[in-house]
């Protein structure tokens, strides 16, 4: 894999209850701009993105959000990142593929299990080869591997879907995982989709 220059990072828009969330993205945002890797996200203000762009921006790094309008006119964009705005949640996860080299799955909610599994599926068929690395706060993402690993073990996802992605226990190892993950030549199974 060559240097990772922009990563895209999902996450909740909202902070939840463990302080350990919001100190892991704002940890991955100081990271990021120590390692001059421009951070791509949901373009929010609020939770866990809102801890992450701040963090990036204070430290000196590039930040792009990308927005869909209605979630603007809420008023829930951050005002000092480069901002896109797009006409759907689907143009939004479509624009953040396009800029970035690569993916990291912080703590979220329904939303960032959305944007999550439709990367993975994505790599399943063949539409991309980038890393992707589900970071495990505290044991927050435990359940979700267990559940891809219980679609193989019910036959309806091949094994080498855990091969996917790649889960690591802390943000400081994101950016090395990364360095270290080749690109993927997994074929679409499409009889078990």
């Amino acid at each position: 894999m060559s240097r990772v220059t922009s990563l895209c990072v999902f996450c909740g828009s909202s902070p939840g209850r463990d302080p350990r969330h919001r100190a892991a993205a704002e940890r991955l945002g100081r990271l990021l701009a120590g390692a001059g890797v421009r951070l791509i996200y949901g373009g929010g203000h609020t939770g866990l993105m809102g801890a992450l762009a701040d963090a990036a921006l204070a430290a000196g790094g590039a930040v792009t959000g990308v927005i869909p309008g209605h979630l603007v006119r809420r008023e829930l964009a951050h005002e000092r990142v480069r901002l896109e705005i797009v006409d759907s949640m689907h143009a939004r996860k479509q624009r953040m593929f396009e800029l970035a080299d690569a993916f990291a799955v912080l703590s979220g909610g329904v939303g960032t299990l959305d944007e999550t599994f439709e990367i993975i599926t994505w790599k399943q068929l063949g539409m991309h080869d980038k890393p992707i690395v589900v970071v495990d706060v505290a044991g927050y993402w435990r359940k979700l591997d267990e559940l891809v690993a219980a679609t193989v073990e019910a036959g309806f996802s091949s094994p080498e879907t855990r091969m996917l992605y790649r889960v690591v226990p802390a943000v400081d190892d994101v950016l090395e995982t990364l360095a270290g993950m080749p690109a993927s030549t997994l074929a679409a199974d499409s009889a078990r989709l």
